[in-house]
């Protein structure tokens, strides 16, 4: 597949023409959205609809409304700009790179260790300020502000923010403390292009009468088409005379702007009412559609400006740049894209999914809460087969959790999923005070642990375990196989009587693991899955048993006999069974996927203390020191030497 890119020669040129009128804006933008779509085809995933509704705002503030690219990013009185809802960062660097500020080599290496982070981080020339669980962007923008006037420095801050963002009651908080101190230099700007994750708005969480409803804050509010240049120029213009309070832009923009099948409503025609592009790349043959028509525009922008054609050069395998050919995807003897492996991949969280609408044939308690996330925690189909069970709860974790509690008291057994970076975290102030009245709630943590990196830091969830273990009625667990996803997601239901927190890989499992036939899950007891004298390493999750498998392949060919424990309790263990595993080795590892403190290897360790089973025998774990890294399944695992190859040799000594 061979991807095109504009390089910044071209920006250049446009911009010193001479010929800068409202109609360059959208011509830079179409040409930011190309190098867009090439960086996130090229990593393999990203967020086209958010980076695409966003761009021609991101362009106007910094070619016409800002003075960062004139002043520069080290001055004191520059204007600053970050994006709340993060997923737009795609455009960002298409943006930075138009500009001379990220070299090609970066944009190249989107979501690739030591290059750009999937979500914004400030470790990368020209961001501001890290994205993370949506609804803190206006608060930190607040602080920015605040501290500007403070110092005597100019410039003003913008932060951008999602519709669905304002699901978030952070933002309200924020509004008033920005009001009560009268930051006229702080300008927020609401992305209203109607749809998040996968739905409208309106459908999640309708925001009802934004103008009156933010109005009522004592901001200054203004509404426009955020695709429309000359009606941005007039609110900044507007902006700019009120000095007395903070400013917000309603910009109704179209999510997936500029690529027909992308935009809404089109797109929620063809994706049967469910909006395909907030995630994810396109194949081969929609890249091809999607870049010819952006470049089409772009041509007959450049050719009605004066500016002759664009020039593209040609991104090789090995992220090098060469002459332009044409653009050729990879297809199969009939022409037609070749499929991905996609189909054919084992995923514990459907296996979980499937399993959630068979018990809820049989318990009429069971309700289901999600927070945006229906798709990606495969409870799109409890959805459509128990609609009244189901309750969406939209970006609003602290809410779902509480409403959860709420539904517990009542006698009901709520089933709360979220990723596990947002739910046990930012709720977890919330998944406290509902343990401490002792009513049962299962929470499902999707999107556990170190894999999938792309995304970067802000989704990894390396702190989980740790956040929860010290409730005293909270059962951690993470299946490692699609059959033992089932098993834990029934025994949680049917067996666990305080609350249970269930940890689910987001992504494909990396092979198949073959359970023992007789197998079932039995409290606090793990399965093993290797037999070998010379060490035991207890492991958790597909990825890390995956990991975990390849170093005992790896040391077998070395006359090393390593004994692979699948222990899917993560903070419960059975002392007899424990005993009986360790009975004749002498050497005990534990393989984390999570940060190396408070997960299953802390816990192990004081109880073998305890019951006097360490014994002179050598104990050591393995996981994630430090922020965890961006990058491929692979480079990520090597980076935190997790892979098979690195633990075969920490191992080994």
């Amino acid at each position: 597949m061979r991807l095109l890119l504009i390089p910044q020669n071209e920006f250049h040129r446009i911009l010193t023409s001479g010929r800068i009128t409202e109609k360059i804006f959208p011509l830079i933008a179409d040409m930011n959205r190309a190098n867009a779509l090439m960086a996130v085809k090229r990593a393999g995933s990203g967020h086209l609809g958010s980076s695409f509704s966003a761009m021609d705002i991101v362009i106007h503030l910094y070619h016409k409304e800002m003075n960062t690219l004139e002043k520069g990013l080290a001055s004191p009185d520059r204007d600053i700009y970050f994006s709340s809802k993060g997923h737009d960062v795609p455009g960002m660097y298409a943006l930075l790179y138009s500009n001379g500020i990220l070299s090609v080599e970066k944009l190249l290496a989107l979501r690739r260790l030591d290059g750009l982070d999937g979500h914004p981080d400030v470790g990368i020339p020209g961001i501001e300020a890290n994205s993370g669980s949506l609804g803190m962007g206006i608060s930190k923008g607040r602080g920015m502000a605040w501290a500007k006037r403070h110092q005597h420095h100019g410039g003003r801050v913008f932060v951008l923010t999602g519709d669905g963002e304002w699901q978030e009651g952070q933002n309200f908080e924020a509004l008033q403390g920005a009001a009560n101190h009268g930051l006229g230099n702080l300008i927020v700007i609401i992305d209203h292009n109607k749809v998040q994750s996968d739905k409208e708005v309106k459908q999640i969480g309708s925001l009802g009468d934004l103008d009156r409803k933010l109005r009522s804050f004592g901001w200054h509010i203004a509404r426009c088409n955020g695709h429309d240049h000359t009606e941005l120029t007039d609110v900044f213009r507007e902006f700019r005379t009120i000095e007395d309070r903070p400013k917000l832009l309603i910009a109704d923009t179209i999510k997936g702007c500029g690529v027909s099948f992308m935009e809404h409503p089109q797109a929620l025609l063809e994706g049967s009412g469910y909006y395909l592009w907030h995630s994810g790349a396109p194949s081969d043959e929609e890249y091809v559609r999607a870049y010819g028509e952006i470049l089409s525009r772009i041509n007959s922008s450049m050719e009605e400006l004066g500016l002759g054609s664009v020039e593209t050069k040609v991104v090789q395998l090995d992220g090098t740049i060469g002459p332009n050919v044409s653009l050729v995807g990879e297809t199969d003897s009939k022409g037609n894209a070749k499929p991905t492996l996609k189909s054919q991949a084992e995923f514990v969280a459907d296996a979980y999914g499937v399993a959630l609408v068979e018990l809820a044939k049989e318990r009429q308690d069971l309700v289901v809460l999600d927070a945006d996330l229906a798709a990606d925690c495969r409870v799109r189909q409890f959805e459509l087969t128990f609609p009244d069970r189901f309750i969406e709860c939209g970006i609003a974790e602290q809410d779902m959790v509480s409403m959860a509690g709420g539904l517990a008291r009542q006698g009901l057994l709520p089933v709360v999923n979220s990723f596990a970076s947002f739910l046990t975290s930012r709720a977890n102030e919330q998944v406290y005070n509902n343990a401490t009245e002792k009513s049962k709630i299962i929470y499902v943590n999707h999107y556990a642990g170190l894999i999938p990196a792309g995304p970067g830091k802000s989704h990894q969830s390396l702190r989980d375990i740790a956040l929860v273990s010290t409730l005293p009625n909270m059962t951690v667990l993470q299946p490692g196989t699609p059959v033992e996803s089932k098993m834990v997601l029934e025994y949680a239901v049917r067996e666990i009587q305080e609350n249970c927190l269930i940890r689910l890989a987001i992504g494909p499992c990396p092979r198949h693991i073959e359970l023992p036939a007789d197998y079932r899950l039995a409290f606090g007891k793990g399965v093993s899955l290797t037999d070998g004298d010379d060490a035991v390493l207890f492991a958790y999750g597909p990825v890390m048993l995956n990991e975990a498998l390849s170093a005992s392949e790896i040391l077998q060919t070395q006359e090393f006999g390593l004994k692979v424990i699948n222990m899917p309790w993560l903070n419960r263990v059975d002392v007899t069974w424990l005993a009986q595993i360790l009975a004749s080795h002498r050497n005990i590892f534990v393989l984390e996927d999570h940060c190396t403190v408070g997960g299953l290897a802390d816990f192990l360790l004081p109880v073998l203390c305890e019951h006097n089973l360490l014994d002179e025998r050598a104990f050591q774990k393995f996981g994630v020191d430090g922020y965890p890294a961006c990058g491929t399944p692979m480079e990520a695992l090597h980076y935190h030497q997790l892979d098979g190859n690195s633990l075969a040799e920490r191992i080994r000594g």
